[in-house]
């Protein structure tokens, strides 16, 4: 007889339109979306981190590399020589180009005293934001390479060498120092 109650009870719900609950149970919520279960063959959304959780996670990665020294160590890629950074500010602007997040942090050389602004690329690995890539873009506001508007990098010269009357060319570029 219960049966039978349960069974006219179901199809009067559904006949009205209305999933009874006893079905829309079944996987606890957790059937679409989250990364509990892939049982239908889709993928499961996942949810962009925000431009706090990007910038908190470049302060993060910073706090831990600046632990044993007190400094954020940086091979300067120009010069060769190893920076010794105090942390200032990371940015308040975030972007992402391809698969990474990216924004810029403010430091200043514990031994020269000079402003630098670094890039710091992040990649997305299952919902944890890790830092990829760390550039030096500016020394004291000059920059070392710029963006277009796709936001690719593109390197400036080190050295002007267009302003020479030779254009830097005639030694390969050896005669007043350059590359």
């Amino acid at each position: 007889m219960l049966k039978k109650a349960m069974v006219a009870l179901t199809a009067l719900t559904l006949s009205m339109g209305v999933t009874p609950l006893v079905f829309a149970a079944e996987h606890a919520g957790k059937e679409h979306g989250g990364k509990t279960t892939q049982e239908h063959g889709g993928k499961a959304e996942v949810k962009a981190p925000s431009a706090e959780d990007i910038r908190a996670a470049m302060k993060a990665y910073v706090d831990t590399k600046s632990q044993a020294t007190g400094t954020f160590d940086i091979l300067d890629s120009e010069t060769g020589k190893a920076r010794k950074l105090k942390f200032e500010r990371v940015h308040e602007r975030v972007g992402k180009t391809g698969d990474y997040y990216y924004s810029c942090a403010d430091f200043s050389d514990a031994d020269s005293g000079e402003k630098l602004d670094l890039d710091l690329d992040l990649a997305d690995k299952d919902g944890k934001l890790e830092v990829v890539d760390v550039r030096i873009h500016k020394v004291s506001g000059k920059e070392r390479y710029t963006y277009d508007e796709k936001d690719n990098r593109i390197p400036l010269p080190a050295l002007k060498k267009e302003t020479h009357e030779h254009g830097g060319k005639e030694h390969g570029g050896k005669e007043h120092g350059g590359q």
